[in-house]
C-alpha cells in the first residue's frame, strides 16, 4: 500500500478547506478546483497524514453525513495546544458531543460534529 488517507464530502468545500487549514494548522497540497471554484479534490496536510476534501454532490447520501463516520485525531502527550486550536476554530456552529476536557483514556479530549457534519474526536 502507498498510502491512506481520510476523504471527507461536504457542502461549502471551499470554506471547510480554509477552516480545516485554520482549525489543524495543516498545508495544501494537490488539489483540483471545479469551474464554481469549490473543490473536486484537495489534500490538507495535517501532521503528515492526509486528508481529502471534496465538494458532495446532490446524489450523495445526506443520512450517512455525521453520524457514522469519525475522524479521530490523536496527536499525543505534549500536543495539547494543537487539540485546543483544532477545538476552537472548529467548535463555532458544531454539535458538541463530549466538550473539551478529561476523559477516561486522556487527559485532553473532544468529540463533536462540525458544522459541515464530519465528526471529529480530538485528544492527546
Amino acid at each position: 500500500m502507498k498510502r491512506s488517507l481520510m476523504q471527507i464530502y461536504v457542502k461549502g468545500s471551499r470554506e471547510a478547506v480554509e477552516l480545516y487549514l485554520k482549525a489543524f494548522n495543516a498545508t495544501l497540497g494537490f488539489n483540483v478546483k471545479s469551474s464554481d471554484d469549490t473543490f473536486y479534490h484537495s489534500e490538507l496536510d495535517i501532521c503528515g497524514h492526509t486528508l481529502a476534501v471534496s465538494e458532495a454532490n446532490d446524489g450523495m447520501n445526506k443520512r450517512i453525513t455525521g453520524n457514522t463516520m469519525q475522524f479521530c485525531l490523536h496527536y499525543g502527550e505534549g500536543n495539547e495546544e494543537s487539540v485546543k486550536q483544532a477545538y476552537e476554530v472548529l467548535k463555532e456552529g458544531s454539535q458538541i458531543l463530549f466538550p473539551l476536557g478529561p476523559c477516561d483514556f486522556s487527559p485532553l479530549c473532544a468529540d463533536f460534529i462540525d458544522k459541515f457534519g464530519v465528526r471529529w474526536c480530538l485528544f492527546v
